[in-house]
């Protein structure tokens, strides 16, 4: 019976190590990615100021690492047994899903929030509203 059971941990510890190992590789995988290819973005919205780009990107991507790397620390946990191969590979397969979801989720997040800024730097280049060629009249007290 106790080889049984060391059968069962060691499927365990394999599958949580292999969880690890995946989760942590596509986690560094995907923001190496966001950084590379966020800079030229970031760029372009602090108006050339590669100092100040390279600074946000890299605060970015430190947050993006401590929002992902405590997920999946508190992920790691399984909550059942695991008998066999073939359980530690359906675990594995739904835990590696979820931080693909995660990570998915916070890059889509990181795009938003690269849209807004930008957004917002085009605005403030933008020439002024043209002045208005015309005037309503406005009669108080009429409701139509």
């Amino acid at each position: 019976m106790n080889g049984v059971k060391e059968s069962g941990m060691t499927v365990i510890v394999t599958t949580y190590v292999v969880y690890l190992v995946i989760s942590i590789s596509l986690t560094i995988w995907v923001s190496q990615t966001l950084f590379k290819n966020g800079r030229a973005f970031l760029v372009d919205v602090f108006h050339g100021n590669g100092g100040l780009a390279d600074s946000v990107n890299h605060l970015l991507v430190v947050g993006f690492y401590l929002i992902n790397l405590g997920y999946i620390s508190l992920a790691l946990k399984l909550g059942y047994e695991i008998d066999n191969v073939r359980q530690g590979i359906e675990a594995l397969s739904w835990k590696v899903g979820l931080v693909l979801l995660v990570l998915g989720g916070m890059h889509f997040f990181n795009l938003l929030i690269f849209a807004r800024m930008r957004r917002r730097a085009t605005l403030h280049d933008a020439p002024p509203p043209v002045m208005p060629d015309g005037f309503t009249a406005v009669r108080e007290g009429v409701r139509q």
